[in-house]
């Protein structure tokens, strides 16, 4: 796959935080998420701030520009909060955002920090009531008595303006930090995981909600793993998924009870004993789980791979692929500076065919699951120029390296590739580098 950059959005350019902890961390990207069409681009950042953009429509004058999104509103989600029983302050910090099925001319989303999560509505107007009986123009009350005639108001043109308004807030529900939201596909409810507990919610209830996963032990010395993500299956509202810091995946079918602590399908790939080590269960962690498009397999991400499984066979994946497989040797040095806790996304493509997902030194793998091809490309500012085409990297391992490859010595850890998102239908990407966001397209002819 080679992808042509169409250009750079430097959406959030580093200003100083109020933040007394955090200077300079309220624009970095911490989640990206396409709408069910594909039309709009959602991103949320440590700040709270929610920035969508809007697919350009293709036109004869610029029919190239395909892939171009330009922003379409951006609006503060959440604020910073403290907790005055627990001593504990609460970030303002997006950790996900899913949007909903469009049902008319608005556009909802659910977005969510570690403690609440919300419902917006992204609605367009570009019209204005005029001709008001018992209003001036400038909205002041009219004396009643200076009222002669009746008037009909009209709808007038007017700059359009795109608003987003909280319409459900959903609060108080988990105790540990939401790590997923998944919106199920009856488009009337949708899952929230923290580390230990996962509820059901109604969309149009937002004063309790259904606990239907629970691992907290009587003893919590006794706790040995946790939830890391869930997600509800694409097609059927009963069946959901959630991975564990030990390396499994249960899924598990809300028919057979109320409360679902006993799974249907227990996914492990059994441990090579040979190749086990100080770092094993910390690497082994499932970082994020996603349900293919068709719902037949699913894809979880943990530290050194991306692995692919068939929901009918859970005692190995039918395919697995190594994202950087050279940082084994590092994964002491990556220990300390507690980049081996880092929590990479992996994304599909529109038709399964593909996946990808992040490394370090602002690399992302691209894996064709057909022909097994895999290629690594940097989203850089010199490959963000319209029209440049992105050239395949390649990191040496070894004492001589050749030309165009990068030394595993020389990888920044500091430039990472946590989230990215595949459009549902069209070869078109959008990858978060710290505070920059990437969009490429696949070359055109």
């Amino acid at each position: 796959v080679i992808c042509e950059s169409v250009f750079l959005v430097q959406l959030y350019k580093p200003v100083l935080n109020q933040s007394l902890f955090c200077p300079f961390s309220a624009d970095i990207i911490s989640t990206v998420e396409f709408n069910y069409s594909g039309e709009l681009l959602a991103t949320g950042d440590k700040g709270g701030r929610v920035v969508i953009f809007q697919h350009e429509q293709e036109s004869k004058n610029r029919p190239h520009l395909r892939g171009e999104y330009n922003v379409y509103s951006t609006f503060q989600s959440h604020e910073p909060e403290f907790d005055y029983l627990k001593s504990l302050e609460i970030e303002e910090k997006i950790n996900k955002i899913r949007w909903l099925p469009q049902q008319n001319a608005a556009h909802f989303l659910l977005s969510t920090n570690d403690k609440t999560i919300k419902l917006w509505k992204i609605s367009e107007r570009d019209k204005r009531a005029e001709g008001y009986n018992l209003k001036d123009e400038d909205g002041r009350l009219r004396d009643p008595f200076r009222i002669t005639s009746l008037r009909v108001p009209v709808l007038m043109p007017m700059d359009l303006m795109v608003e987003a308004s909280p319409r459900r807030i959903f609060a108080n529900a988990h105790t540990y930090h939401i790590n997923s939201i998944s919106v199920n596909s009856d488009h009337e409810t949708y899952l929230s995981a923290d580390d230990l507990r996962i509820n059901l919610w109604h969309l149009e209830i937002t004063d309790r909600s259904f606990n239907i996963v629970d691992i907290k032990p009587a003893n919590m010395e006794e706790l040995t793993e946790v939830i890391t993500a869930a997600e509800c299956h694409p097609h059927q509202c009963n069946v959901f998924v959630y991975s564990s810091s030990k390396g499994t995946i249960r899924l598990c079918d809300m028919r057979a009870a109320a409360l679902c602590d006993r799974h249907s399908k227990f996914f492990e790939e059994p441990e090579d004993p040979s190749s086990r080590s100080f770092f094993s269960e910390i690497i082994s962690s499932i970082s994020d789980v996603k349900f293919s498009h068709s719902g037949r397999y699913m894809m979880t991400r943990d530290y050194l791979s991306v692995k692919v499984w068939d929901l009918n066979m859970e005692n190995r994946p039918v395919e697995t692929y190594q994202v950087h497989e050279y940082l084994r040797s590092k994964l002491c040095s990556l220990y300390e500076n507690d980049c081996i806790f880092d929590k990479f996304e992996c994304c599909w493509n529109g038709s399964d065919s593909a996946i990808m997902t992040g490394s370090y030194n602002n690399f992302f793998r691209m894996f064709d699951r057909n022909t097994r091809r895999d290629i690594t490309l940097e989203a850089s500012r010199e490959s963000s120029k319209p029209r440049a085409t992105l050239k395949p990297r390649k990191v040496s391992t070894g004492g001589k390296r050749k030309k165009d490859e990068i030394s595993v010595d020389s990888l920044d850890f500091n430039k990472k590739i946590l989230h990215t998102a595949w459009h549902p239908k069209d070869n078109v990407i959008a990858v978060a580098a710290t505070n920059n966001l990437y969009i490429f397209q696949d070359k055109l002819n």
